[in-house]
């Protein structure tokens, strides 16, 4: 009997034993990946492909300089091994979530490391809306693609040929970009809120004036009235609104000042189709609309 109970132990040991060689984690299951905003989530889908599995915690039209942390966001995120992140500032509810998704092995990455940061005087640590410059932008997809191929070294190949393949596909987009807004013949807008300082670095685009420099408070008559005559002065055409913020003191101030309200789009809407590389040429176009 004791003979026959060594047996038996014997065989459910090398049953288990098989069983855990047959079940990887890393090839049976995605990896999941918590991302801050639609365009970081976009290149984490892009280098992951199918062995990724992303969740976006500032839904499309959330301003992310207000936005909060629920606890539904943590249930969301509770089984993500890596945490990606704009950086600059623009996340400050962070740490708060980093601190109830730490686990062995657990990885925050914050993608802006590396690019030259803009100053900006409504933000310590700089202008945070690097992404919208596609140079910048591949910076952080290398740092996603590091990320990834760090916590999965099983599928790091697959991420680094994927890798290559989208800096090829924005070096392009780069390129599309610069014979588009070199035909413009005005160079000069003002914006609602200070979102495309590096899009214009890159491409000779000079921003004349921000309507509103701190988030939440409205130009005064005087701040008003300077704009208007700044946008006279340089003949500006266009000011760019945004989806995110209130448009009524943009449509104000073209009034005035013989422009063109454009509705841009910093963040895009997160999900099935949703494209950085096509959110960018949609704004370009809005753009072109009252620049050419």
């Amino acid at each position: 009997m004791k003979q026959i109970l060594t047996w038996i132990i014997l065989v459910l040991a090398v049953i288990v034993l098989i069983a855990g060689c047959r079940r990887s984690p890393r090839t049976d299951e995605k990896l999941t990946v918590a991302v801050s905003i639609a365009p970081l989530a976009d290149f984490t889908r892009q280098i992951g492909g199918e062995h990724v599995d992303v969740v976006t915690i500032v839904p499309g039209g959330a301003n992310p300089h207000a936005f909060e942390i629920t606890p539904q966001i943590i249930s969301r995120c509770s089984n993500a091994s890596v945490l990606v992140l704009n950086g600059i500032g623009l996340e400050y509810w962070a740490d708060k979530l980093a601190g109830t998704l730490q686990k062995p092995g657990f990885i925050i990455v914050e993608t802006a490391q590396g690019i030259p940061i803009l100053e900006d005087h409504d933000h310590a640590e700089g202008n945070p809306h690097v992404w919208l410059d596609p140079v910048a932008a591949q910076t952080q997809v290398r740092a996603i693609s590091e990320a990834l191929c760090k916590i999965d070294p099983e599928h790091s190949e697959a991420y680094r040929r994927n890798t290559a393949t989208y800096l090829a596909a924005l070096d392009a987009l780069d390129a599309q970009t610069r014979q588009e807004v070199d035909s413009w013949l005005q160079k000069s807008f003002i914006c609602f809120h200070p979102s495309w300082n590096y899009f214009a670095n890159r491409y000779g685009l000079t921003q004349a004036a921000v309507i509103e420099k701190r988030p939440g408070f409205e130009p005064n008559p005087r701040e008003m009235a300077e704009i208007i005559q700044i946008a006279r002065q340089l003949g500006v055409k266009a000011i760019f609104a945004e989806k995110q913020f209130p448009i009524k003191i943009s449509e104000t101030i073209a009034a005035e000042a013989g422009a063109k309200v454009i509705a841009l789009d910093p963040l895009g809407q997160d999900g099935p189709g949703f494209s950085y590389i096509k959110l960018l040429q949609h704004n370009i176009q809005q753009m072109a609309s009252a620049m050419k």
